[in-house]
């Protein structure tokens, strides 16, 4: 039985910090652990990676590239709908993240100067994939995709070999999206090849990717080394938001699509009544007995909480306060209530839109800010991949025009030399 949901009739804005406390683990007491293997990998290379992958995969490998064989035979054992559901999100991705792309614009801030930015793709970036208990193939597209489309020049995938080998669709996407070189790497060792680079493993100046706690932490440790990455991302979460017009079997499926992540994954239900709380819960009861997962999710279901709110007003106010990584809206004034989103890394409106389409082939990205990074990080898209450079050109003319501005600011900062550079070109 599952009401093991925490559940509050009226919640005062005081609670909300307790009462929405996130079961996220705090990946600061893994530093020492993960410095070490870091270390280790930077100086010792791939002898470092082979032994790590030894004793955390417990795979024996003596070449961690995917071949083009190996390429090919993973082809053959998707099967044809797979295949087909594969290219059909591809599509759609590839759809919503070209419109992306950014004009460029030169914009004459005065007579003679010119100034504009341009996009230029991030020449090495680096993917990270989950194996484990779900092999993503669904991230390969939202991160191979934008990549490919900023024009980074080389694309290196890192993926654990559970049992030796990465799964096969994640090696078709990957190579539907035109990355070529595929290293069978996880965990904290897949992070710090990337970062550092080894003989084999070329190294890139950011990486991207969900992971589990090891791998957020390795993120983090190399990031304050300098090497970029997209955000710092924990455990999943969903937020879903139902008043009576909301159907709860939709609901509940929702609920249990993102608790069945992990056992650290959470779910937030702002319902607008007790009534639906109930109907949530036993429609809940009722498909937990037609999961695989139900046990990770019944875990996850313990970190969850259920709130009665009174208004769009409060739950708007709630909803905002967490920052939900995917926020369900489910309301007869879902439109309108959506334009009152201010923190949330995605936004699912109406009864028809299930937080599912989104994670996999509906365009957008599904690679966002958890934890309440929301309130400051963006998902990913093609922005993430490239990076803005500004140019400026001035004439003659246009230095004489801004020449008294930039040399009385200068001086005013006692920086004489700044003034110098115009004034010996008014000179000339």
């Amino acid at each position: 039985n599952l009401h093991t949901m925490k559940r509050y009739n009226t919640l005062n804005p005081t609670d909300y910090k307790s009462v929405l406390q996130r079961p996220a683990m705090d990946t600061t007491v893994l530093f020492d652990k993960v410095k070490s293997i870091l270390h280790d990998i930077k100086t010792n290379g791939d002898a470092a990676v082979t032994k790590y992958v030894a004793q955390f995969d417990k795979v024996d490998l003596d070449d961690f590239l995917v071949s083009e064989k190996e390429l090919h035979q993973a082809e053959k054992q998707v099967s044809s709908d797979l295949k087909k559901a594969i290219r059909t999100a591809k599509k759609n991705i590839e759809r919503f993240h070209q419109k992306q792309k950014a004009k460029v614009e030169v914009v004459e801030t005065m007579k003679g100067i010119k100034c504009w930015r341009k996009s230029v793709g991030i020449e090495r970036v680096g993917l990270y994939i989950p194996g484990g208990t779900a092999p993503l193939f669904s991230t390969v597209l939202m991160l191979g995709i934008p990549a490919t489309i900023a024009g980074c020049k080389e694309i290196v995938l890192c993926s654990p070999p559970t049992g030796g080998a990465i799964h096969p669709a994640i090696l078709y996407a990957a190579k539907l999206v035109g990355i070529t070189k595929i290293f069978k790497l996880g965990g904290v060792q897949a992070i710090g090849a990337m970062a550092y680079g080894t003989e084999t493993v070329p190294q890139v100046y950011k990486i991207f990717g969900p992971g589990n706690q090891y791998v957020t932490a390795a993120k983090q440790l190399i990031n304050t080394e300098g090497v970029a990455i997209d955000m710092p991302a924990g455990p999943s979460e969903v937020m879903v938001i139902a008043d009576d017009t909301a159907q709860a079997t939709f609901v509940a499926a929702d609920l249990l699509s993102q608790a069945e992540h992990g056992v650290d994954s959470q779910v937030v239900l702002l319902a607008y009544s007790e009534t639906i709380v109930k109907e949530v819960m036993q429609a809940i009861d009722n498909q937990l007995l037609l999961l695989p997962r139900a046990d990770i999710a019944k875990a996850a279901l313990k970190n969850s909480v259920a709130i009665v709110v009174e208004s769009d007003a409060e739950a708007m106010t709630i909803s905002n306060h967490y920052a939900p990584e995917h926020l369900i809206i489910s309301t007869k004034n879902a439109a309108a209530m959506a334009m009152e989103v201010i923190n949330a890394g995605s936004v699912f409106i109406g009864n028809y839109s299930p937080e599912s389409v989104g994670d996999y082939a509906s365009g957008t990205n599904h690679v966002l800010p958890t934890n309440g990074y929301a309130r400051a990080y963006s998902g990913v898209s093609l922005d993430s991949f490239v990076k803005k450079i500004t140019f400026q050109e001035l004439s003659q003319a246009g230095l004489f025009n801004i020449a008294e501005t930039v040399i009385n600011m200068a001086q005013a900062e006692q920086l004489d030399a700044h003034a110098l550079a115009v004034k010996v070109r008014l000179n000339k």
